[in-house]
């Protein structure tokens, strides 16, 4: 027989004890998991419920009032983010060429700022005469469209209502010398926010990557940087492609309406191309104040309707040809904007920020729906993360 030392009978007790120990554990993990799994999900009662709800709608709220009250900072900041995201590529290529990020962002930025006034420059003149003879087209308006309308007879319309008095140059100054005052009060904070948007965009351009590495970086799990990756890509990709695209193809809708304006005998042809350029750029509203200055000139350089209202119909008639087939064929259904969305971001923006919203309505829609795009379940993270 073998003898058994004291040491390895107390080993041997151990082992057993520890082993009957990892069962009865075993066995409680069990029985607690299976209990949890037989309990139902506590429930939450209405009015916690509708505590929740209230203090989102209170933030919703309290995020639109501050969005409202600081539009005069976050108008020229986003406008400048929005720029700087277009120029991205610009100032990639740049940058490749050897050119470092600052001379490259001054370069960009003062491009950009050289283009918007010579804009305003070449707008200003004309639209400044447009105003003086404001009073003459009002009448010459209402002499045109009287007798169309007094063949209405179903819309009981007066005569009178239309011909009684006249516009005259000093009533016109009269009703707008209130308009004028707020216009002249808001140069100088108008010139504040050019100023902020101008620095704002340089400093966008020369910083924006390393802003990018440091929003990638701020995620901590590899998954999470590799979504802010492909994002941010798409985003770029999305509003330079959308807005590289469309200013060559409106800059042709310019052309044609140079074309349009100089046939219809309208003054200043170059005037009115530059205009319908811009205003193409704000959807809905930019085709509707060109389609209705078309048709004011039409009226006051022809005597007839048909003529008149011709320059007006054939820009809308081109205008929906690119709308509704050019620039779908061209962009293809990655970047097709959804018109009702669109049309809602307009009206929001307007009522929030006023003319520069109903410009930024655009962009921003774009953006809110390539991130919608690229984080719906079953994107998978492809791009690679920065060295």
């Amino acid at each position: 027989m073998h003898k058994i030392s004291l040491a390895s009978i107390q080993e041997i007790a151990q082992k057993r004890e520890g082993r009957a120990l990892a069962r009865q554990g075993e066995a409680a993990v069990r029985l607690v998991g299976g209990a949890a799994a037989d309990e139902p999900p506590p429930s939450i009662s209405g009015l916690e419920l509708s505590w929740r709800w209230a203090m989102i709608g209170i933030f919703v709220i309290m995020a639109l009032g501050a969005i409202y009250l600081m539009a005069h900072i976050l108008i020229p900041l986003t406008l400048a983010i929005v720029v700087g995201l277009i120029l991205g590529v610009a100032a990639e290529k740049l940058n490749d060429l050897g050119i470092p990020p600052l001379p490259t962002a001054l370069l960009l930025a003062t491009a950009f700022a050289t283009g918007s006034v010579f804009a305003v420059a070449a707008l200003s003149g004309p639209l400044m005469r447009l105003a003086a003879e404001a009073p003459e087209i009002v009448n010459a308006t209402i002499e045109r469209f009287t007798p169309l309308l007094n063949r209405l007879e179903w819309l009981h319309l007066d005569p009178r209502s239309f011909t009684a008095g006249s516009v005259t140059l000093d009533g016109f100054l009269e009703k707008a010398g209130s308009v004028l005052g707020m216009v002249t009060a808001g140069i100088t904070p108008a010139l504040i926010q050019v100023l902020i948007f101008f620095a704002a965009l340089v400093l966008f351009l020369s910083g924006r990557v390393k802003l990018r590495r440091m929003l990638i970086l701020a995620f901590p799990h590899r998954r999470q940087r590799l979504t802010a990756i492909r994002v941010m890509n798409a985003i770029d990709c999305s509003l330079g492609y959308y807005f590289a695209t469309a200013s060559l193809v409106y800059g042709v809708l310019g052309l044609i309406t140079t074309v349009i304006a100089f046939a219809g005998d309208l003054g200043l042809p170059w005037m009115w191309g530059l205009f319908a350029f811009v205003s193409s750029f704000v959807p809905f509203l930019g085709v509707t104040a060109m389609t209705l200055a078309l048709v004011a000139g039409g009226f006051l350089a022809h005597d007839t309707v048909l003529l008149g209202l011709a320059p007006a119909l054939s820009f809308v008639c081109i205008h929906l040809v690119i709308e509704n087939f050019v620039l779908p064929a061209i962009m293809g259904r990655r970047f097709e904007v959804n018109a009702f969305v669109i049309f809602t971001a307009i009206v929001f923006w307007s009522w929030m920020w006023g003319a520069a919203g109903a410009m930024l309505a655009l962009p921003l829609s774009i953006i809110g729906m390539t991130i919608a795009d690229e984080l719906r379940p079953g994107r998978k993270a492809r791009p690679t993360l920065p060295g």
